[in-house]
């Protein structure tokens, strides 16, 4: 669904900290931190992890999963799977 890389770089270009996205989310500090210290995709209540999510959509960031195109036709950046070219 989602990775805590995908949260704290979705953060940076929303230019929000942890507190905000919290806030946006109407989620604790506490959880944001768990949700971006875990590794890989991030486990953790499925309505949380909406939240963030929609956060993100109303901060104009888009969440793009693996393998998927991007609909929004903005700006953004994809992180490479390992080992993968161009």
């Amino acid at each position: 669904m989602i990775t805590s890389a995908q949260m704290r770089a979705a953060r940076a270009l929303a230019g929000i900290d942890q507190k905000a996205l919290a806030e946006k989310a109407g989620l604790s500090v506490p959880t944001i931190q768990r949700m971006e210290a875990s590794e890989g995709t991030v486990r953790g209540v499925v309505d949380s992890l909406t939240k963030v999510i929609q956060a993100f959509a109303e901060l104009g960031v888009e969440i793009i999963g693996e393998g998927q195109a991007s609909a929004g036709g903005g700006r953004g950046v994809r992180l490479k799977v390992s080992g993968s070219e161009g």
